[in-house]
């Protein structure tokens, strides 16, 4: 038996960050483009960019530079802001997992009787 939690972000009650969209900056950050991530995640490229510009929009910053396809293609890289976020949010994600396992601990395990 295992605990396991699901961690987003909202602002005005709309939600700006969580393991999707987590994932969506990886993999462009991994793939240099919107279009493959958005094939990598499984999510439409309109699903995707939709994605970026309500996170952009919402936390008021820039999380991905683009660059239109032409002779030598298109491409997409993470600024530096979006690489900040993403090492804060493992860090949220990293301290609340810390947390609920050992509360998981002391509620399910160190209490049971043998």
């Amino acid at each position: 038996m295992e605990v396991r939690s699901k961690i987003w972000i909202e602002v005005d009650g709309k939600p700006v960050f969580g393991s999707g969209r987590e994932a969506l900056l990886k993999s462009i950050d991994r793939l240099g483009s919107i279009n493959k991530a958005a094939k990598d995640i499984r999510v439409s490229y309109r699903k995707a960019l939709s994605y970026i510009q309500s996170m952009e929009e919402r936390l008021g910053t820039t999380l991905v530079q683009r660059q239109a396809g032409g002779v030598d293609g298109g491409g997409a890289v993470l600024t530096d802001a979006a690489k900040d976020f993403l090492k804060k949010f493992e860090r949220l994600e990293e301290g609340i997992n810390e947390l609920l396992d050992r509360k998981f601990d002391e509620v399910f395990r160190k209490g049971r009787k043998n």
